[in-house]
Formats: structure tokens, C-alpha cells, sequence
């Protein structure tokens, strides 16, 4: 099977059986998991006794083996098996010795390169950015760019581009030519489309690792405490950009002469919808049968959205307006607290929020688990807690949502086989998931507060990410396991959320620059999908089991196989985007 390999085991030895158990290198704190017994060999036909197993291949794993009967340690082997593999694993007694026993591992059939696909579709991918680059380089000449606006005859765009979303009027459309002329010429921007980019960009992976991510293990979320893969930690770069666009939002709103009353009433219809389409669209899976309460997840990705959405909209929403130059000078704050303490009271909230998180996880007693546990429970700690799943994470879900209500499947399930059920988008990680959409609302009101001052806006993204780094390196103690909170998207603790938004500031500074100030890239494709952001989510999600997002495989044990379905679905959404974006359609809520 995918990420196997095959291992076979052959005792010699002539009265004692074996025992083999395995431990990944993935598993912190696990004992052995016991594979197979190997019978002790025939002594009078000198046949060995051989036994096979399915070995992972996706971590490396320390082989053990004991003696059956006297209950001995024979050998330990530390060994990274490849995928499709053949191995045999000989045990035997040293010539000349009755006691010393020898393991000695080979390899029968060479290991595939199941790696080679991700090359390959990163050379395809990088021919077609090439091509676009090559055919944007010479829309840039004069004769070339007036030859092809003849011919495409293309809608008018860029209005859309530098004004709000919405629905443009057409009486003041330019004609044909002049439409398509402005589409490759430099002309300012009202609207920053590093915003739109990087939601973009966070949103298309975040697409492709749902859809599977041709099932490497690199791409799929972490069993429990673990390292930050770019393509896994998506989605808490999605609210990240969230927070910073509420900013620029409700700046817009008031601006354009909605009162603060009319847009609060915005923001509470806005979250509810989030909410809903995350409980009766996204989470349910209507191929299985019609809606029903008995066992219907309520949390989810939008459910998370919506209420984050909703709180640091509120809390921002009060201090929307105020200018700068209407503050006294003799009241102004230093220029490297100007974007902090005027809104000292949202960080007095933030901070209330987080006391809050830090008491219930540390200090609530979770029935049969220890005090303060952050752990995935299963075989972890070496089994000592195997119900205590997320500790008071997964406590209050059950509690106050009911075991049947929650995500049932958790990543920690494989690895370290967990049986309780545990939430992602529990309630307790939510309170870490606002702090992270606030940090992302200090990005938009560092935007706000220097305007068109680029150098200002960038020395203040890598300043916030600096901070977010050093708070992560003192929670985490640099390390994956062993410092005070570790990083954990499951669990959505603060190391996580500071370490994300330090590369999320760091993301955001690096496209601002190259969309925004020099105006090296456009955005595409990104651009497009960040520009309809809830449709290319809710539709990835609603029509994930159809063609063409999906369709029966030859080999469904293929890495290829996965990762071109994966692909291809993931760029049609792209391409679905694009098309909408041609026709000025924006779906907005």
C-alpha cells in the first residue's frame, strides 16, 4: 500500500520465537507497537521460520526484537524503509557463538522514488509561469500590446480593480481598445492587491491539502506537536489576512457614509451566514445521507471564521475613524507605539481573552487526566492517558457540545491511535484563533496608519514579526516538544499563533513589496481566488466528490495518481476564479 514497504522477518533461531514491534521517530513519548510473532525455526530441517509485514515509510522507525520466551532484547535496528520496498530481516546466530545473535537487515527490491511526481509537476508548473511571464514581458511593447488589444476585444476590468467590490456601472465604460490598453499599463492603485494575493495564495493551498495533497505526509496536517509545513499552516494564515482586511473594511465602510450602526448590523449578519454555511453546507456530507441532528458537527473552519470575524470587527468598529491629525500633538504617542496605544483598550481585551485560555488550559480539572495536559492522549506518554485527547480542549467540546457533535477523526488518530474524538475547531482554540485575526487587524491598521509611506509600513511588518518570533522561541524553547506551550495547530495554542503570524507578517511584508510598492507581480493567479475567497471555499468543499474535482482512479495507491487529481482540481478552481473575475462577479457576504 502507499507509504509501505515490505518487510520480511526470518528466525534461525532454533528454539525461541521472536517479537516485533515498531517505533516511529514521529511518536514522542510512545512505547513499541508490537507487528508481528515469529515462530522459533525447525532445528531439525534447518528451515527458518519467516514471517511478513507492512512497514511505514513515511517516518523513520527503530525496529525491536525480543526473544518470546525468555523475554530477552535480541537487537534494535534504526532504519528509514522507502516506499514499495522489499526487505528481509535475518536473525540469526553468530558462527562460532551460542549466545550472540545477529540482525541482519537487506534489501531484496529497491524502493520507488514516490517523490518524483512532485518534481515533475513542479517543472510543468514552473513552464507555464515562465510562458506567462515571457507573453506579460511582451504585452509591455507597444506594437505587440496594440496588435493583441485589437483582437481580444477584452471587457473592462481595472475599474473593479481600483474600487470596492461590487457592481460596477457600465455608462462609463472606455472603449475597447482604451479598456485593454489600461489593463497592461502602470496606473495607480486604489486598491492593494497584496491583500487580495495573499489571501489568494493562503486559500489555493489550503484547497490543495483538503483535496489531499497527492496524499505525502508533508501534506497533510501534524499528528499532534510539530513543525510548521508552509502548506498545512494555510489556514491560519487565512485569518491572519482576515484581521487585516477587517481593518481596511470597515475603514472603507464608514468612508463611503454607512454609519457605525449600519455596520455593526453588517458585521452580525456577516457572521451568522459564516456560521450557517459552515453548519448546514461545508460540514455535512449529504452523500451519505440526508441532514440529521444525531451527528452533525458543529464547529468547523467558517464556524471558526464567523465568530473570530465577528468579535475583532466589534472591537474594532469603535476606534474606526478616529484620525491621527485630530490628536493633540501634545497627546500623541511615540512614533513606535502610534499603532498600539490608542487602541489600548482592544489590548486590554486581546490579553483578558488570552488570561483566559491560559487558566482554562493549565488550571481546569479534567477528569482522569492530569492537570494541565496538552497531549494527544492514545499511546502517547506512553499510554498513561489514552482518553485525555487534548486535554481541556477536548474536554470542554465534549461537555458543552456533545462527543457525537465534534470531529471524529482526528489527525492524532493514525499515529498515535487516539479512539476519543477531538475537534480542531473546538471552542478553546477559537479564543486563540481571535488573537490571531487581531494581529492580522495590527497589519491593516499599520497600512491605515502610514498610508502610502512603504519603507514605514514594511520596517513595522518586520518589527511585529521580530517581536513574534522572539515570544515564540521563549514559549516553545526552540524546540518541538519540550518547551513551556509547543507549537501545536490542534490544539491552536499561543506558540502556535505567534510563531504563524511572525511568517505571516514576514509573507505579507514580502508581497506587499513585490505587488504593492515595486510592482514586480501582479498577483496572478492568487490574486483571482482571493478575490472570491468564499466561493472557491465553499464550492472546493461542496463539490469535492465530483468530476472533474475528482473521478475514479486506476491506481488508488499512487501517489501520481492522487497528486494530479489534487492538481487538477486545485487549478480549476483557479481557472474558475479567473473566469469570474472576468465577468465582475464577486460573491460577497
Amino acid at each position: 500500500r502507499m507509504d509501505q514497504a515490505l518487510l520480511l522477518v526470518h528466525n534461525a533461531l532454533p528454539a525461541e520465537g521472536l517479537r516485533l514491534s515498531a517505533l516511529s521517530a514521529a511518536c514522542y513519548q510512545c512505547s513499541p507497537q508490537l507487528l508481528a510473532f515469529i515462530p522459533a525455526s525447525n532445528g531439525s530441517s534447518r528451515r527458518t521460520s519467516t514471517a511478513a509485514v507492512a512497514v511505514d515509510t513515511q517516518h523513520p522507525l527503530t525496529l525491536q526484537l525480543d526473544g518470546f520466551s525468555e523475554n530477552r532484547a535480541l537487537c534494535k535496528i534504526h532504519y528509514h524503509f522507502g516506499e514499495s520496498g522489499n526487505y528481509s530481516l535475518e536473525v540469526k546466530i553468530q558462527s562460532g557463538s551460542t549466545q550472540t545473535v545477529s540482525c541482519d537487515l537487506r534489501v531484496n527490491e529497491d524502493p520507488i522514488n514516490s517523490y518524483r511526481p512532485i518534481l515533475f509537476a513542479f517543472l510543468v508548473y514552473t513552464g507555464i509561469l515562465a510562458l506567462v511571464i515571457a507573453g506579460h514581458l511582451l504585452m509591455k511593447i507597444d506594437p505587440v500590446r496594440n496588435w493583441v488589444c485589437k483582437r481580444l476585444n477584452p471587457r473592462e476590468t481595472e475599474r473593479v480593480i481600483n474600487s470596492e467590490p461590487g457592481s460596477p456601472n457600465r455608462e462609463d465604460s472606455p472603449s475597447s481598445d482604451l479598456s485593454c490598453q489600461r489593463l497592461w499599463s502602470s496606473i495607480p492603485r486604489q486598491r492593494l492587491r497584496s491583500l487580495d494575493t495573499f489571501r489568494g495564495l493562503s486559500l489555493i493551498i489550503m484547497v490543495f491539502v483538503n483535496y489531499g495533497g497527492g496524499k505525502y505526509w508533508f501534506f497533510k496536517h501534524e499528528s499532534w506537536n510539530g513543525k510548521l509545513h508552509f502548506p498545512t499552516a494555510s489556514s491560519s494564515r487565512f485569518v491572519f489576512i482576515m484581521g487585516t482586511s477587517v481593518s481596511l473594511s470597515l475603514s472603507s465602510m464608514l468612508r463611503w457614509g454607512s454609519s457605525k450602526k449600519k455596520v455593526l448590523l453588517k458585521i452580525l449578519w456577516r457572521s451568522f451566514l459564516l456560521i450557517l454555511l459552515g453548519i448546514i453546507v461545508v460540514n455535512p456530507n449529504y452523500c451519505l445521507g440526508p441532514l440529521s441532528w444525531d451527528n452533525l458537527r458543529i464547529p468547523g473552519v467558517l464556524q471558526r471564521l464567523g465568530f473570530t470575524y465577528l468579535v475583532v470587527a466589534a472591537l474594532q468598529l469603535p476606534f474606526t475613524g478616529i484620525a491621527a491629525e485630530n490628536v493633540p500633538v501634545s497627546c500623541m504617542p511615540p512614533p513606535a507605539l502610534q499603532d498600539i496605544l490608542p487602541y489600548w483598550p482592544q489590548w486590554v481585551f486581546i490579553l483578558t481573552l488570552e488570561a483566559i485560555w491560559l487558566c482554562l488550559t493549565f488550571l481546569l480539572p479534567v477528569p482522569g487526566c492530569p492537570r494541565g495536559y496538552l497531549g494527544p492522549g492514545g499511546i502517547g506518554d506512553f499510554g498513561k492517558y489514552p482518553n485525555c485527547t487534548g486535554g481541556a480542549a477536548g474536554y470542554i467540546d465534549q461537555l458543552l457540545l456533545g462527543e457525537k457533535h465534534i470531529y471524529q477523526h482526528p489527525s492524532s488518530s493514525v499515529l498515535y491511535q487516539t479512539k476519543m474524538p477531538y475537534d480542531p475547531e473546538g471552542i478553546l482554540g477559537t479564543i486563540n484563533s481571535t488573537v490571531m485575526a487581531f494581529l492580522g487587524l495590527q497589519a491593516g491598521k499599520i497600512i491605515l496608519l502610514y498610508k502610502d509611506q512603504h519603507k514605514q509600513i514594511m520596517s513595522r511588518f518586520f518589527i511585529w514579526s521580530i517581536v513574534m518570533g522572539i515570544i515564540s522561541a521563549a514559549l516553545t524553547k526552540c524546540s518541538k516538544n519540550e518547551g513551556f506551550i509547543p507549537i501545536n495547530k490542534n490544539l491552536w495554542s499561543i506558540s502556535y499563533v505567534t510563531t504563524l503570524s511572525c511568517f505571516a507578517f514576514i509573507l505579507l511584508l514580502l508581497i506587499y513589496y513585490l505587488v504593492d510598492v515595486k510592482r514586480l507581480w501582479s498577483g496572478a493567479p492568487f490574486f483571482y481566488p482571493g478575490m472570491n475567497s468564499i466561493l472557491v471555499y465553499i464550492g472546493h468543499e461542496v463539490f469535492e466528490n465530483y468530476f472533474p474535482f475528482k473521478w475514479k482512479m486506476q491506481d488508488s495507491q499512487s501517489h501520481a495518481e492522487h497528486l494530479i487529481q489534487n492538481l487538477t482540481a486545485t487549478t480549476l478552481w483557479v481557472l474558475i476564479s479567473y473566469v469570474l473575475y472576468r465577468k465582475r462577479i464577486f460573491w460577497k457576504i
